[in-house]
Formats: C-alpha cells, structure tokens, sequence
C-alpha cells in the first residue's frame, strides 16, 4: 500500500520531445481540442497505447486462448465509442490519439452546441455548468461512454440551461 496522495502518473512522455514533427503535431492536436497542456495530449496517447498492446497480445495468442479476452476487449472499445459493435481485434490496432480525443467531454459539449468554441466548453465543464445524466462533471478529460453521449447537457441549476429553455420556448 502506498501512499494515497501519491498517485501513479497516467502517461508517459515522449522519447525524444524535441523533434520537430513532433512538435508541430502536438500544437495542431492542443490548439484543434483546446488542451490545456501537452500532458493531457500524453495521457490519450498512453491510454491508446495500452488499448493497442492489449491488442497486440491476443493477436499472438491461439485463438482458443483469446476468445474471452477479445470479446472484453472489443466490448470496452465499443462502450468507449472508439469503434463500432461489429469490429475485429485488428481495427484497435488502428486506433488514434484523435479518436480518443474526440471522444472527450469537452469535444463533445462543443460539438453538440452547448459551447460556442472549444474552449468555451472547457471553461463551462470546470465551471460546473455540464452535467451528464445529471451528474456534475467537472473534468474537461472525462471520456464520454457511448451510452452516456445523448445524456449531454447543461446542470440543473445552471443559468444557461435557463437561457438554453427560453430560446427554446421563443421559437
């Protein structure tokens, strides 16, 4: 048992941080999502990155031996909205930063219009203006399940739900 206010570090950085390809893309990835920080650009590469050697893994073994594994694997891809019901184990090979990303709550109130910019959205989410199902989320990070997407909306007691039902009712 360790320490609970020493947390394990939920990515790990890259090789070589200098290279300027890298660089660039990572800028492109943090001005497109409206990152606060290349570390949150880490975090989703690392989460991929674990999805995929999973992957890798029950490529190699026996199909007998995988069966189980595979099934789980693809129904926690499919739950995360990475990949569709019917994909094959090869698909999470393919898997990118960007589908990850995407799937981010922040993204997903700035694509569903309940922020007018990206980063718009991610000041309503640590504001506490969003919930999901009802439930407060306050991490601009948090990824959002399949099922969870069409719970999207603003707080009970948010004033822009009020503003949202007024403009609404107008029309």
């Amino acid at each position: 048992m360790g320490d609970p206010r020493k947390c394990k570090k939920k990515w790990i950085g890259p090789r070589h941080p200098w290279r300027k390809d890298r660089l660039t893309e990572e800028m492109r990835l943090i001005g497109e999502y409206g990152l606060r920080n290349k570390r949150e650009i880490w975090i989703a590469q690392t989460m991929i990155r674990e999805l995929r050697h999973k992957a890798r893994v029950l490529l190699a073994l026996p199909l007998e031996a995988r069966e189980k594994a595979e099934k789980a694997l693809l129904e926690r891809v499919y739950r995360m909205g990475l990949l569709p019901k019917n994909a094959a184990l090869d698909q999470v090979l393919s898997l990118t930063t960007e589908d990850l990303l995407k799937r981010r709550l922040q993204t997903i109130v700035y694509l569903k219009g309940l922020a007018k910019s990206i980063y718009q959205a991610r000041q309503l989410i640590v504001h506490g203006h969003i919930a999901v199902g009802g439930r407060r989320i306050t991490s601009p990070g948090y990824i959002v399940k399949r099922d969870e997407e069409d719970l999207v909306d603003y707080y009970l007691n948010s004033p822009y739900k009020a503003i949202s039902q007024a403009i609404a009712q107008k029309k």
